[in-house]
């Protein structure tokens, strides 16, 4: 809910310490995830040794109070601490995907991504529609408000819903973290899911941090920039929701390869569309359909990563997944700064059609094919 107008709180907080805003725009994106890369995969281990329902518990309710607290923000820069020491504490989708790919039959692992995929793109397609509605009608606090009362609930119904699971595996008796991560890098296949999973990412967040600027040369009436950029990336979401839960199950039928391919491609050419956008609606179309080619990425790349490991790795795995994740998101906001300093808002669609383009080339010639099962 926060993310589409978290640029414009910082220009509405102001800096204390009489810091660059548009550097300060970038930092609160980046501080998050470079803690997040840092705790991530310890998180991860924890998760494999004490149970994968803590660690979700520990990302809510953690996330919640960091969550509360920026609405209290008095300066750029205190909010940007504060999303720094949230990326220390949370991190509710590696610990979801832990949790799902260790309960989940392997042979039902595209189609259990691609559930708890849609579960997570339809909080975004709604979260940023909602939020900036919020946000222009009653004030940024408000939203951050909300947002934190929905992190909370949804710890309760982990808590009192979800059962704990522990896999026994050879870890178990592990005593290093190191030891730990090195069996999951050495298996086949993870090392370029981690790449592609990199890249696809950096595509992605590389527009995040820009795409309300950019929305803001496109649109006559300003005071409704909150709400056009929730619609823009809640459209694109809500395009994801759709896509992910039956590409996932493609996945599992037709390989999961084949879909990443595919996905990537056409994300690549949509990209392309939009370094030649003038008007906003066909900026949100075009996002739209953007996130419909997207969605079915993240599912499938989840899934062949459960598959590549052993049973009892989820947390590890997915630890060093979401510290990857958090790393490109850490990345994106500099580069895009670089991308738009000396191309312009026109050269951020360019390389993230560049970066999708790689995703797909190293899918098809690196990736290693799984056994397709049948439904």
């Amino acid at each position: 809910m926060i993310f589409p107008f978290l640029p414009s709180y910082v220009n509405s907080l102001g800096s204390s310490l009489g810091i660059n805003l548009v550097f300060l725009a970038g930092a609160v994106f980046s501080a998050q995830a470079i803690t997040m890369t840092i705790a991530s995969p310890i998180w991860g281990t924890l998760a494999d040794r004490f149970g994968k329902k803590s660690m979700v518990e520990r990302a809510m309710f953690g996330g919640s109070l960091i969550l509360l607290a920026m609405a209290f923000s008095t300066s750029a820069e205190m909010l940007v601490v504060l999303r720094a020491i949230q990326g220390f504490i949370s991190g509710t989708v590696a610990a979801a995907n832990a949790l799902v790919a260790a309960t989940a039959p392997r042979e039902r692992t595209g189609y259990a991504m691609g559930v708890l995929q849609t579960g997570v793109w339809s909080g975004v397609a709604l979260g940023p529609l909602l939020g900036g509605l919020l946000a222009d009608a009653y004030g940024y606090n408000v939203a951050f408000y909300f947002t934190a009362g929905l992190l909370f609930l949804g710890g309760l119904f982990v808590h009192f819903g979800v059962e704990n699971v522990k896999t026994e595996n050879h870890k178990s008796k592990s005593k290093s973290f190191i030891a730990d991560w090195k069996h999951v890098l050495v298996a086949p296949g993870v090392n370029y899911v981690f790449i592609i999973r990199f890249l696809g990412w950096l595509g992605r967040n590389i527009l995040v941090p820009y795409l309300p600027l950019f929305m803001a040369t496109l649109i006559v009436n300003e005071s409704r920039l909150n709400t056009m950029t929730g619609i823009a990336i809640g459209l694109s979401s809500a395009a994801g929701t759709v896509t992910s839960f039956y590409l996932g199950r493609v996945g599992d039928r037709f390989g999961h390869r084949l879909v990443l391919v595919v996905c990537a491609l056409v994300t690549t050419v949509l990209y392309i569309a939009q370094i030649w956008t003038t008007d906003v609606w066909t900026l949100i179309i075009l996002q739209t359909l953007t996130g419909a080619a997207a969605g079915g990425i993240m599912p499938v790349l989840s899934a062949l990563l459960n598959l590549y490991i052993t049973p009892g790795e989820e947390g590890a795995a997915y630890g060093l997944d979401n510290s990857v994740t958090s790393f490109s998101r850490a990345v994106a906001p500099m580069l895009g700064a670089v991308v738009v300093f000396f191309g312009g808002y026109a050269g951020l669609f360019f390389i993230a059609a560049l970066l999708f383009a790689a995703t797909a080339a190293f899918a098809y010639w690196k990736l290693p094919e799984v056994k397709k099962f049948e439904n």
